[in-house]
């Protein structure tokens, strides 16, 4: 039964857009014994989300493709207006990745008429992002408990890039006894070492040239971060380094262990985060060290 849902003509994943709808078609990949992975996106999709899709199918025998650009996770001031959306082009480029179904609920669906619940993270939510974006985890984590409900996957594939979103998504998982495995995929970068993102677009070709700079700052904080130098001097050298480069401003670079996002100490695996405005696009990396 799945196998014969799984695909529309072109060899485009089939497009689903109702919850009933879906859940047939969940039944039916399960009816056949088959494992589940979701690939929750907002679109835009570039080479990275295709990356998340290729693991995804090495993970299960089916990868669903959730698109929905989530308000709850915008403020006022924020770009939620005008975030890029291309749903034939995004089903497109899925078609050459292989994903087999693609998710596309609306609002109604999501946040219905007096639609009053929400996760509230804590943990490895707070300081970092919160500290400039205080809605952002909370939208994030009603959203994605909400597909994950809806999906019922075994696996759920996240990027790298978004580091602490990681970390607050399995951490949801791991309190909440949620049944699947979250899967973290490494970050997808240009040759000039700039992380894919759907706000790249964005960017005018003088500030294109820059943006690298924050890979670059990160990256040799986590070396002076791994010989033994303060966490705190790595993060501002690397701070004054971006801010040198022509960024508008640095919202944070830190340095964080990267089980607990808790402070660093030599000799522990660790992550250098980081954050700034160039022009009017916010860009965010991260590295290991």
């Amino acid at each position: 039964m799945a196998a014969s849902l799984s695909r529309t003509p072109g060899n485009a994943p089939k497009p689903i857009r109702t919850l009933k709808a879906l859940r047939q078609t969940i039944r039916g990949c399960r009816s056949d014994g088959e494992t589940i992975a979701l690939v929750p996106t907002m679109g835009a999709l570039h080479d990275g989300h295709l990356a998340l899709v290729r693991l995804a199918k090495t993970k299960a025998d089916r990868a669903v493709v959730s698109i929905y650009v989530n308000p709850k996770q915008f403020a006022p001031h924020e770009d939620f207006g005008r975030y890029p959306r291309d749903e034939a082009g995004d089903r497109a480029k899925l078609a050459t990745a292989g994903a087999d179904f693609v998710w596309l609920p609306d609002t109604a669906l999501m946040y219905p008429d007096a639609f009053a619940t929400r996760i509230v993270a804590e943990g490895a939510a707070l300081g970092l992002e919160t500290d400039f974006r205080p809605h952002f985890f909370g939208g994030v984590t009603t959203v994605v408990a909400k597909l994950f409900n809806q999906v019922t996957p075994d696996f759920a594939i996240f990027g790298e890039k978004d580091f602490q979103q990681l970390a607050v998504i399995r951490q949801m998982v791991r309190d909440l006894d949620m049944p699947l495995s979250i899967v973290g995929a490494p970050t997808t970068r240009e040759r000039d070492g700039l992380a894919l993102s759907s706000r790249n677009a964005y960017l005018s070709a003088a500030e294109r040239a820059i943006a690298p700079t924050l890979n670059r700052a990160i990256r040799e904080a986590a070396a002076r971060a791994k010989s033994g130098q303060r966490p705190d001097g790595a993060a501002a050298a690397a701070a004054a380094t971006i801010g040198a480069a022509g960024f508008a401003s640095v919202d944070y670079v830190a340095i964080r262990d990267a089980a607990t996002l808790g402070p660093y100490a030599t000799g522990r695996p660790g992550r250098v985060l980081a954050a700034a405005w160039l022009g009017k696009t916010r860009l965010i990396d991260n590295v290991k060290i």
